[in-house]
Order: structure tokens, then C-alpha cells, then sequence
């Protein structure tokens, strides 16, 4: 790596599972260069997942930085493409910006360009993020069964003795996902839930407030069971990260939560569409545990609202997931 750097940023302002999956490189140069500060910008919300991650020295606010304007490091990473961010790492002189060439902003703003493609790419996005690592002079493209080995999360600690029956095995389903993913049915959801109940376990359901109103506006007796528990709304991120550590895993598409459970070498659960470039090729969670499920068909004619590749991954394919015991 370049010698001058010292202190470098990465730069990451989009939504949850993005983020994570952007953390195993803190992982990879805080082990490689132990005396290496690594900050990292996020939006406020990721804060806590970010707070988390061992490898990561200082979160900043992207909120503080656009009011304040000001910045100091020695490198940035612009893993996520930010106009407003890479205009203020340039007014501050940053001495090594670096981002994409295909974003017409950083000709203005980035002085280390690197070229390659997210859509054409057979990488995952893990591994495509190591991409700008060029910049530094590093190139190094790790494969996807050492990821896990760099997300560095270390869960906070919260007590949830008053919930978390000891007598009980409990999982967790996370339906919905902003629309930013493919849904499974919220109909399989709570016949999975039911499934689980049957078999010694408590069924905690995640998700936003708002979320948890559309779960209830498209099934009103989801939460009629005395062992399927409503948690929507009702933890804040740190909690979710705790309350993900102490169970046995989670059901989801592609979200934060997944790949959070995934980075906790919990079960992680996925339910994908075969669709680029959504595919599980490029967004899988990756871990040691996980089991991603996606059909073999080709996905051509579905839409986001009606995914009949979504809709055809059963029910027992689920449960037989939750039971895989992966071998040591």
C-alpha cells in the first residue's frame, strides 16, 4: 500500500446490507496494516452496524459532513459513488480520492480512477468492492468462502432474558425488505411460522414499523399465534444485532438482516430470485452457515410485486434449510 497513508476512509452511503458487505475490507487491511486508521461514512441509520464492526476506528456522519464540510484523511475510498461527499473530500485536499471512472462527478473529484462493472461483473459484490483497493496500489480480490473471515462484528450486549425462553429454540422471519428485494409470500411466511411453533420454537417477526402495517393490512392473523412475536417497530438496530446474536438465525431476502445474521455465523436463511443482478451470485449473504434458496428457472417474465420464481421456493425447502447442520 501506498506508505503516505495512514489514515484512510471508506465511504459507503447507501442502505444496510450494502455497508456490511463493504466491511470486510476494513477487515482485510486492518489485519494486513495493523497501525492503518480506518474511518468509515455512513448514513446515520447504519450507524450501529458500523459502531459494531471491530476493524472500523471512527464512524463519521455523513449528515455532519455535508453541514460542516470539512474532512481529513489521507485516502478515501468512494466504494458507494457520493457527488456531495467526493466534492468535500476534494475541497479539503484529500491526497488520495478514489473512486469509479464511470461517474462523471469523480473526473471532477476523484484524482485515482478505477475502471470495471458492477452490472457485467460474474464477481460478487463482496469482491467487487476490493476492486478499488487499485487505488492503493493493492490488488487483491478475495474469494467468497473468506469474506466471513473480515466482517469483524462483535454483537452489542442486551438482555433479552425476559423474552428468550430457554426451553425454546428461536428463529427469526424477516418478510419484508423496503422493496428493495423480491418478497416471498407473506402467506408462506406465516405457515413457516406455524411449522416452527410445531417444533419447539419461538418465531420472532422483524422489520420497520411501517412494515409490520403492511404485514397486518396483507395477513391481519399473522401474529394470532401465542408464539409468533411482533417485533416490528419495536428495537432499535444495536437491539436487532443483539437480538440476532442470541438466537438461532433468521428467514429473509436480500437485507440487512440476512447478511447481519450471516456475519454472526448464525443461520441465515435466504430466499433469492435467479435474476441479474439480484441473483444470489451477486447479493448472497455470505457466511458459514448460510443456505440460500433460489429456483432454477430463468426469470423473465416475473415482476417485482409478482415473482412467480420467489413464489415457488416451498415451504419444506425452508424448513429443511433451518435444520441443516453445515459439517465443522
Amino acid at each position: 500500500m501506498i506508505p503516505s497513508v495512514q489514515h484512510l476512509i471508506i465511504s459507503r452511503t447507501d442502505n444496510l446490507g450494502d455497508v456490511l458487505l463493504t466491511l470486510p475490507i476494513a477487515g482485510y487491511l486492518k489485519q494486513t496494516y495493523p497501525n492503518l486508521k480506518i474511518s468509515f461514512i455512513g448514513k446515520p441509520y447504519t450507524k450501529a452496524i458500523i459502531d459494531s464492526c471491530k476493524f472500523i476506528d471512527e464512524f463519521i456522519n455523513k449528515e455532519e459532513i455535508i453541514q460542516s464540510k470539512k474532512l481529513y484523511a489521507d485516502a478515501i475510498l468512494f466504494i458507494f459513488p457520493d457527488k456531495e461527499v467526493a466534492k468535500i473530500a476534494w475541497s479539503n485536499n484529500i491526497k488520495y480520492r478514489i473512486g469509479t471512472s464511470n461517474r462523471i462527478y469523480h473526473w471532477l473529484y476523484c484524482n485515482k480512477k478505477i475502471y470495471f462493472s458492477r452490472k457485467k461483473s460474474e464477481l460478487h459484490e463482496a469482491q467487487l468492492n476490493f476492486k478499488l483497493l487499485l487505488g492503493l496500489g493493492i490488488d487483491f480480490i478475495p474469494s467468497k468462502e473468506s469474506i466471513p473471515n473480515w466482517y469483524g462484528i462483535v454483537a452489542p450486549k442486551h438482555d433479552f432474558s425476559d423474552w428468550l425462553n430457554p426451553e425454546k429454540k428461536h428463529f427469526i422471519l424477516h418478510p419484508k425488505s423496503k422493496g428493495s428485494a423480491r418478497e416471498w409470500p407473506i402467506q408462506k411466511y406465516h405457515t413457516l411460522a406455524q411449522e416452527l411453533s410445531k417444533n419447539n420454537y419461538e418465531v420472532w417477526v422483524t422489520g420497520t414499523e411501517a412494515e409490520g402495517k403492511k404485514i397486518l393490512n396483507e395477513f391481519p392473523h399473522f401474529f394470532s399465534s401465542h408464539s409468533i412475536h411482533n417485533l416490528t417497530g419495536k428495537i432499535s438496530l444495536e437491539e436487532l444485532i443483539s437480538f440476532i446474536s442470541q438466537t438461532e438465525g433468521i428467514v429473509a431476502c436480500s437485507t440487512g438482516p440476512l447478511h447481519i445474521a450471516a456475519s454472526l455465523e448464525k443461520k441465515a436463511i435466504g430466499i433469492y430470485p435467479p435474476l441479474k443482478p439480484i441473483h444470489p451470485g451477486r447479493w448472497a449473504a455470505l457466511g458459514k452457515k448460510t443456505q440460500i434458496l433460489v429456483s432454477q428457472k430463468e426469470c423473465q417474465n416475473c415482476i417485482a410485486s409478482q415473482c412467480a420464481c420467489i413464489e415457488k421456493i416451498s415451504i419444506d425447502e425452508v424448513l429443511k434449510a433451518i435444520d441443516f447442520e453445515p459439517s465443522k
